[in-house]
């Protein structure tokens, strides 16, 4: 990752000092030893030591790279600035083309800044923890709250994260009314579809899985229902937790900045694997992804349910 480089250059060079440190969207980088944070479990299982949240601390030093997502970076700086000690300074690094020069203009509005350095395509600048505070609005971000029309809770860093997304949606739609035994939610997100599967009365437990611990930690706050049990695991590389009836999927496939059909086959892969003889899979993909042939080679029959000349959604038998 650029961004990373580029934070890695403002230390190699001397213009900063290595300290007791965190590190926010940590990457595996040579800079000493770091208390990382990692929420993303596929590159939470490539860090040494890490955990998925910090929750407290008083640091000299917090390193933060930078997303894509405008809010989750706020996000990410309110709470950097929270772990730091009076006087403690916070260094963000992010790429030019995810707008890290905008950011850098919005934190040295709210802040000031220390100094800037540019390189790899990338910005890194940093800025010392005194009596400013960051925006209200950057410290809503920073927790899971009530979002869309309040019946809710979610925070920045997750898929679709304050509104319903439109395949999920239409996923919700074709759902039938005798889902039961032991199903699962693959990439669950937030909850809104293991909330549509929990209606179904005959359902006996649902295991809700996603790569993301923000997503995690918000669907257990969505989801109230002594059924339903969480799980944070990469699917493409770790097993499901048990062997499942029926499974309902809106699968990943974005990665960085460009669309990557992989990652979602790999979890329609993980999902052949987790079902029953029989067991029925439940997805729903943009229809330009090529997802048809592998469902068809995967399952002993396969045919869909819906298609808005958007999103396809399928049923796949086991």
């Amino acid at each position: 990752m650029p961004a990373a480089r580029a934070l890695a250059h403002a230390f190699e060079t001397g213009a900063l000092a290595s300290k007791r440190a965190f590190f926010l969207r940590a990457e595996p980088l040579a800079l000493g030893d770091l208390d990382a944070e990692q929420s993303s479990r596929p590159d939470f299982l490539k860090l040494k030591r890490a955990t998925p949240r910090i929750e407290s601390g008083a640091y000299e030093l917090g390193l933060i790279l930078l997303t894509k997502h405008k809010e989750e970076s706020y996000a990410n700086i309110a709470r950097g600035w929270d772990l730091l000690a009076p006087g403690g300074r916070l260094v963000c690094a992010g790429a030019n083309d995810d707008g890290a020069a905008s950011l850098e203009k919005q934190v040295g509005k709210a802040f000031g800044l220390a100094d800037t350095l540019s390189k790899f395509h990338s910005r890194v600048f940093w800025f010392d923890k005194c009596e400013r505070a960051p925006p209200d609005y950057w410290r809503n971000l920073a927790t899971v709250h009530q979002v869309g029309d309040g019946s809710f809770l979610s925070q920045p860093g997750i898929f679709s994260w304050d509104h319903i997304d439109d395949g999920s949606a239409l996923l919700a739609k074709h759902l039938p009314d005798d889902l039961s035994g032991n199903v699962a939610d693959f990439g669950c997100g937030w909850g809104y579809l293991s909330r549509e599967v929990l209606r179904s009365p005959a359902m006996t437990h649902l295991d809700l899985v996603d790569a993301e611990h923000r997503a995690i930690e918000a669907a257990r706050a969505n989801i109230q229902d002594s059924r339903a049990s969480f799980h944070w695991l990469d699917l493409t590389k770790e097993e499901a937790p048990a062997i499942y009836d029926a499974i309902v999927c809106n699968p990943p496939f974005h990665a960085g900045r460009a669309a990557e059909p992989g990652l979602g086959q790999k979890v329609i892969e993980a999902a052949a694997r987790a079902l029953k003889p029989g067991g029925r899979f439940y997805v729903v993909a943009n229809r330009g992804l090529p997802y048809e042939p592998l469902l068809k080679a995967s399952f002993a029959s396969y045919a869909t349910l819906a298609d808005n000349n958007k999103f396809r959604v399928s049923l796949a038998v086991r």
